[in-house]
């Protein structure tokens, strides 16, 4: 397994969730850790918690749809630790709204964040990485939603398919480079998700009576924490693979979902339906 001892990491969405647990695994793994998120007090937490491991991090607060955020990124990670190696594209958000009823700035606004920030972040790493002719890892974090879709969420899905899409192109035009291009598809997570997409539907608050902020309807087995997440994608740097799951079931399901476009609609009507009672 090669090691990841000293390499250098850029992750954006990493003051909670995936992104922050994803920060700590990798500087537990060895790595030097480029932060990046709108929340630069998270940050510092985050920062500091790995210091006090004695990681390596720097943090560069922001949000990733500003112009010029990327090279912002790599100059800070070439700067403090040489040559970049991983890039991370992890910020995005969700609306719960049916697609008729969304506004065009609202829909091209969550494609901004979701799909082209994170394209920016990749394709500039990309061209650094083949100048430099040097290898590297390329990784986005898309959703088992990239797969199918929920009814109220066609957004958030659609960003997530766009995501899956292009990383299956990359990994092809950038194999001969030695760049990995990765795909991330995590399941429903004990995040802020829920909470910043209800926020942003109406006002409204969360479907939860819980403490994590899932969805009360959201099956136990179809919940994960965001350490489970981090620990696959340290996985793949040290042994890159195509995609990144942690559900065998979930991805399983997916397939068959792709495979019978009408048993998923019914699968997934009956599951509004539950939401809704």
């Amino acid at each position: 397994m090669p090691s990841l001892r000293d390499r250098t990491i850029i992750i954006t969405g990493a003051s909670s969730g995936i992104g922050a647990a994803t920060a700590i695994a990798c500087a537990g793994a060895g790595m030097n850790v480029v932060l990046n998120a709108r929340r630069a007090d998270k940050l510092k937490l985050i920062a500091d918690q790995i210091a006090a491991n004695r990681g390596r991090t720097e943090i560069v607060p922001g949000d990733v749809t500003q112009r010029g955020i990327a090279d912002q990124l790599l100059d800070t990670a070439e700067r403090a630790f040489g040559q970049n190696y991983a890039v991370f594209a992890n910020a995005g958000y969700g609306i719960d709204k049916p697609m008729h009823e969304m506004p065009d700035a609202e829909l091209r606004a969550i494609f901004e964040v979701n799909f082209f920030a994170g394209m920016e972040l990749l394709r500039t790493a990309a061209n650094r990485l083949i100048r430099a002719q040097q290898p590297g890892h390329l990784l986005m974090c898309s959703s088992c939603l990239s797969r199918f879709t929920l009814g109220g969420s066609g957004a958030y899905c659609a960003t997530k398919a766009a995501q899956n899409h292009v990383c299956r192109a990359m990994r092809m035009e950038l194999r001969s480079h030695g760049v990995q291009v990765s795909s991330v598809h995590p399941i429903t997570t004990t995040t802020e998700f829920f909470e910043v997409s209800a926020k942003l539907t109406h006002g409204g608050k969360p479907r939860t009576n819980n403490t994590h902020g899932v969805p009360d309807h959201a099956p136990r087995w179809f919940v994960q924490t965001p350490q489970r997440v981090a620990d696959a994608i340290v996985r793949c740097l040290h042994r890159p693979c195509p995609e990144v799951w942690t559900s065998f079931i979930v991805r399983a399901v997916a397939g068959v979902m792709t495979i019978s476009p009408g048993f998923a609609d019914f699968i997934m009507d009956r599951a509004e339906r539950t939401a809704r009672r």
